[in-house]
């Protein structure tokens, strides 16, 4: 009998903002993309913590995978998929 190791899902943290349409977009699409592969999506509120304000404030949308950048302002699709499996 064989063994089964399922690998868990990947965290991407996305840093964002309120009422900022490109963070709204890579959000839905991000979203969109769960049905298909295995990741998970950690949202946080650049301008809820005055570090992340300072480091992202001119970055954002911008999703990482632990400290790796995978894009930022718009979703990177090819560099998303190099980090997930489906």
């Amino acid at each position: 009998m064989g063994f089964s190791y399922i690998m868990p899902p990947v965290t991407l943290t996305l840093y964002t903002r309120k009422d900022c349409h490109l963070c709204e977009d890579m959000h839905r699409q991000l979203q969109e993309l769960q049905c298909d592969y295995r990741f998970e999506i950690d949202l946080r509120d650049v301008d809820a913590h005055p570090d992340w304000t300072l480091a992202y404030s001119d970055k954002v949308p911008l999703l990482l995978v632990g400290s790796d950048e995978i894009c930022q302002y718009f979703l990177d699709l090819e560099a998303l998929k190099q980090r997930v499996v489906p």
